[in-house]
């Protein structure tokens, strides 16, 4: 295993954001979170032809030479100075159950494919910066609580999301490697649960606010009288709102340039028995709730340690949770088809 090496950054005065006049490419841009973290870089003065979003019907990130075409053709004579990889293949319990192969992969070459590639461009030379974005499935399942980051190795990951979390863990060691032979400079976030507006609400692959939310919501509109709901809700859970994440992202991108892992969380956890209660009176879904104890609830707790992202990145989640669900329950009500 190779060590994390020590942090080299330090918080950016007041100013101008660095990212300013910066060409950035932001994988998974037109997503949920990369919707949210393209605003912020237009806020921070970043010009919009700046920006390059490879879109998935043009650009196969799991593939070498489609990745090598994006860092030549991104910004047609210029290069890009900043990477913000946000993509990935992921979903809820369900979606990892079926696609543990392919949701290894896809993450795997992803990333790999693109660090590489910015080292092949000259994105060291330049002084570039590289941020992936990892995830909290990389924990152990049972992993002391709240997560602190010097502890993600201390054990396996919660089986049924193993695949995708050892993928982003892998990543991350890749940054670590890359930093230490070529001196790459990055960035390594791990966002607990994201929620909020535009995020994946199929049943089949969403996570379990948006697949909660979409329930109660056409449930209450069909006038059912139970809501079925998987696992026992004795699985805890903590939830950070999308634009208190795009903040912490850009904010590592702007102070961070090597791979020492932070948290980005709400710093509190929830019961999914609590959560879905909570959704059901946000919504106003008045029938039953039926918990299904043959299906699996994950991992049993995720709380994570944010003192770090505090320290390191002057960051702290702004927006409370309830506020949160209530902005998301009307943006899908407003935005469902």
């Amino acid at each position: 295993m190779i060590t994390t090496t020590s942090t080299t950054s330090t918080k950016t005065a007041a100013g101008p954001s660095p990212l300013a006049g910066k060409r950035i490419i932001v994988t998974g841009g037109a997503g949920f979170l990369g919707r949210h973290v393209k605003q912020r870089l237009l806020a921070r003065g970043v010009k919009e032809e700046h920006i390059c979003i490879p879109r998935r019907k043009d650009v196969d990130l799991t593939d070498n030479a489609s990745v090598a075409r994006l860092y030549r053709e991104a910004f047609a004579n210029a290069k890009a100075d900043v990477v913000l990889h946000l993509a990935a293949e992921v979903g809820g319990i369900g979606a990892n159950r079926k696609n543990p192969g392919r949701y290894f992969y896809a993450n795997m070459a992803m990333a790999m494919h693109l660090i590489e590639h910015a080292r092949l461009d000259g994105l060291i030379e330049r002084g570039g910066v590289f941020l992936q974005t990892g995830t909290i499935c990389a924990y152990p399942k049972f992993a002391n609580v709240p997560f602190r980051e010097d502890e993600v190795w201390d054990g396996y990951p919660e089986e049924t999301n193993a695949p995708y979390g050892v993928a982003k863990k892998a990543a991350w060691q890749m940054l670590d490697a890359y930093k230490l032979q070529y001196g790459m400079q990055s960035s390594y976030v791990l966002p607990v649960n994201l929620y909020g507006p535009w995020d994946n609400f199929d049943l089949e692959s969403s996570h379990v606010i948006p697949a909660l939310i979409r329930k109660c919501v056409e449930a209450q509109q069909r006038g059912d009288k139970v809501l079925p709901v998987w696992g026992t809700g004795s699985a805890s859970r903590e939830f950070l709102y999308v634009d208190d994440a795009a903040e912490g992202i850009i904010r590592a991108a702007e102070v961070m340039r090597d791979p020492t892992p932070i948290n980005l969380g709400a710093g509190f956890e929830i019961t999914i028995k609590n959560l879905v209660e909570l959704i059901v009176k946000l919504s106003g879904f008045k029938g039953e709730i039926a918990w299904d104890p043959t299906k699996p609830d994950g991992q049993p707790r995720r709380s994570l340690d944010v003192t770090r992202a505090e320290k390191l990145l002057g960051w702290k989640a702004q927006v409370g949770f309830e506020d949160g669900l209530k902005r998301t329950i009307a943006w899908y009500r407003e935005n469902a088809k």
